[in-house]
């Protein structure tokens, strides 16, 4: 959802009115979402080997193209604009039904598998890593290099300094849906072990699971750590200007906006995230010298302590790395990739200005 947000208020600068179409999950994070409309579509996804699964999956998948084609009669978008998983499938097939200009974006350095499945198809493809895993050869050469459209509050912290390392030292820990219990459970137990000079001086902002958040709070309070331990987080970029390291994910999102705003990181891929694309995602940073990467198998208390000591010891590493982080970081991706969008209509012999309401539909 944000690399769209902040595609869709580039171009909403830019003079363009932005529809969004998704199913009603994604909807529910769209609360700021800049939308003249919105679009719920019925989209479904499966379990290869799942008939029962398969059949529903299809009959929902067809009620959403039909849901979208009508819709777009009466927007007549000038160009779709995909952004992987299956909620963005019937949109783009009725686009391409249309013949829109139609355009993808892979988040991952994994191409995922509904745009496996229309990369062929649609006008343009972009992704926001430099190499792009899974892609047919027919896209050799063909695929855009944006990087990945971060919200202009995070897009501010590219232009900010790493902070000071005083008397303070800020961690904070994230963690989607999916990881968070995790990462609550062996985070607190981690910092919990480092030595009473170092825990003295850490301010911790962890996201939590709601079911763990009490155990998460009694074991810093037994450490003398002063946390704060919450399941959300609304001022995500203030938290993340301020931190000196960050503990999560590795989401295509999470790497992005780990590299825009400078920030070293210890990444712990998502087991169970399609394609191992966590782990490739973690690479770029990795690679870099701005984040250390843990698999999951290899998680322990103990370990990730040995990790956080070894960093908050030598704060030139810190710094370092968040020079190394910057150094990948594409901070003007939204505006790379609006571009794309409008050469995209400009190639198809469309102005994109006209009076006759220039629209965009995002899908998710």
């Amino acid at each position: 959802m944000f690399p769209a947000e902040a595609l869709a208020r580039a171009l909403s600068a830019r003079g363009w009115q932005v529809v969004l179409a998704s199913d009603a999950r994604g909807a529910a994070y769209a609360d700021r979402f800049p939308a003249i409309e919105r679009l719920s579509l019925e989209a479904a996804t499966f379990k290869r080997g799942d008939v029962i699964g398969m059949a529903r999956a299809g009959f929902k998948i067809a009620q959403g193209i039909l849901q979208a084609r009508k819709a777009f009669k009466r927007l007549k978008p000038k160009a779709v604009i995909g952004f992987g998983g299956y909620p963005s499938y019937p949109a783009l097939m009725a686009a391409l039904a249309r013949k829109d200009v139609t355009l993808l974006h892979e988040q991952n350095s994994v191409l995922g598998r509904s745009n496996r499945q229309l990369c062929a198809k649609v006008d343009a493809v972009a992704c926001a890593f430099p190499v792009l895993r899974m892609a047919p050869k027919a896209l050799e050469g063909q695929v855009q290099v944006t990087g990945n459209p971060v919200r202009p509050d995070i897009r501010a912290l590219y232009d900010q300094p790493y902070p000071a390392m005083d008397r303070e030292i800020r961690i904070l820990v994230t963690g989607g849906s999916q990881g968070a219990k995790l990462l609550s459970e062996t985070v607190p137990q981690a910092l919990a072990l480092l030595p009473v000079s170092l825990r003295i001086r850490l301010k911790v902002e962890q996201q939590s699971r709601p079911e763990q958040l009490e155990a998460a709070k009694a074991i810093y309070k037994a450490a003398d750590i002063d946390a704060e331990v919450a399941p959300f987080f609304s001022n995500m970029a203030e938290r993340l200007g301020r931190a000196h390291l960050v503990i999560g994910r590795a989401g295509a999102s999470t790497c992005c906006e780990l590299a825009v705003a400078g920030k070293p990181s210890i990444l712990i891929p998502l087991r169970i995230a399609a394609d191992d694309h966590q782990t490739h995602n973690a690479e770029v940073l990795q690679a870099a010298g701005a984040a250390e990467v843990i698999q999951e198998k290899e998680l322990s208390a103990e370990n990730l302590a040995a990790i956080v000591r070894a960093l908050l010891d030598n704060p030139e590493v810190l710094k370092k790395s968040a020079e190394a982080a910057r150094s990948v970081a594409r901070p003007d991706a939204a505006e790379l990739l609006a571009d794309l969008v409008e050469r995209m209509v400009r190639k198809k012999g469309e102005t994109g200005k006209g009076k006759d309401n220039p629209s965009v539909t995002a899908t998710l």
